[in-house]
């Protein structure tokens, strides 16, 4: 019986191969992955991995490896806030991330403040990244602050912050359609968390490590009106090496207002 059941399970592998191998046949396994890719999606102020959800089922969907890690002090991970969060803590959490699942050939997308952590993590994880999305982030240059290039209402938040000793400043209690349709607003707002006041105060350190990434894309909503926004698609369009896309059909949470649509930018750039 033994003999006969390693036979017949031979000749079952021994099909699959032929089919597989033959004209038409099924994709092997190992081919097929060869097409899978691996994202790394970083949210921005006030949020949580929460806010790629959309995006990240749909790209699981496909086929694809997704890992929206959720900032420290933020989110889920909200009863972690205290003083000593600053911008290298939010950059050594995406790191390790990368280092702890061991990453490499990945695409890096942050959204917003995510520009800033993102930015620093590169200049420890280069080697890894095959390309990057910046989905309306901001582009810091070496020595700038988050408080340099915020809009003057969450600047106010921070100011205040700052004044009473509190680890983290907002979130605002009312998102405007320029960041996001009227339908998701309720539930977005639900799930806002503070933002930790050290992340907007710490200089991020950069040595140009982010523009050696081979493949690099910016995503700009104009209809989020932002200067160090503008800014950083102006200088993303002078610069031949950066693809540039305009989404004109969505607020600033694009990943709620048009998931299908931001998916399918960042498996094109990818």
């Amino acid at each position: 019986m033994t003999e006969l059941t390693r036979r017949g399970t031979i000749g079952v592998v021994a099909a699959g191969l032929a089919a597989a191998a033959a004209p038409g046949g099924p994709v092997p396994a190992a081919r097929a992955q060869l097409t899978s890719k691996t994202f790394v999606l970083v949210h921005g102020a006030f949020c949580g991995g929460w806010i790629w959800r959309r995006v990240s089922d749909l790209l699981e969907r496909k086929g694809h490896k997704v890992f929206s890690p959720t900032l420290t002090g933020m989110g889920e991970r909200s009863h972690l806030l205290n003083k000593n969060i600053d911008m290298d803590t939010h950059v050594t959490d995406i790191v390790n991330v990368v280092k702890w699942e061991g990453l490499a050939d990945f695409c890096l997308v942050p959204h917003s403040y995510g520009g800033y952590p993102a930015s620093g993590a590169i200049e420890q994880i280069a080697d890894r990244v095959s390309s990057i999305v910046w989905l309306d982030a901001f582009k810091p240059d070496s020595g700038q602050k988050v408080a340099d290039v915020t809009n003057e209402a969450f600047r106010k938040l921070l100011e205040g912050a700052v004044d009473n000793g509190d680890a983290g400043f907002g979130p605002p209690l009312k998102l405007s359609p320029v960041f996001i349709n009227d339908g998701d607003q309720p539930f977005v707002v639900s799930k806002l968390s503070a933002q930790p006041v050290g992340t907007y105060l710490q200089p991020i350190k950069l040595s140009g490590a982010r523009e050696r990434v081979a493949k690099r894309t910016y995503i700009r909503i104009p209809k989020y009106p932002n200067p160090g926004l503008d800014k950083a698609f102006a200088d993303c369009k002078a610069d031949k090496s950066w693809t540039t896309i305009e989404l004109t059909d969505s607020g600033h949470l694009a990943m709620f207002d048009a998931p299908e649509r931001v998916t399918d930018l960042l498996l094109r750039a990818a």
